[in-house]
């Protein structure tokens, strides 16, 4: 897709969390439209080795966009793209 936004390559830095980061740059190529929605996400270990980072990394940073409400995770199928407010996360945390 042409009319894509350039999404920045993935450079962690600062205090935060790799796994906050790794999350946000995920989002980004959500919103970007580089992940559309019903897209099946990498699987944890194929992430780990795509952005050089840990597995626990990898995994945390799917927990967190599933608490956002990003991704949705089914049983034997995969991690996929959530359609915008479909899964909302949890309202306290």
């Amino acid at each position: 897709m042409a009319d894509e936004p350039p999404v920045p390559p993935f450079e962690p830095t600062g205090p935060a969390y790799l796994y906050e980061q790794l999350a946000d740059h995920l989002a980004a190529r959500m919103l970007s439209g580089h992940l559309p929605v019903g897209a099946r996400l990498p699987g944890e270990r194929d992430l780990a080795s795509e952005y050089g980072v840990s597995i626990d990394s990898a995994r945390r940073a799917v927990e967190e966009l599933r608490r956002r409400g990003l991704l949705v995770t089914l049983p034997t199928e995969g991690t996929f793209v959530a359609e915008p407010g479909a899964g909302e996360g949890p309202a306290d945390d």
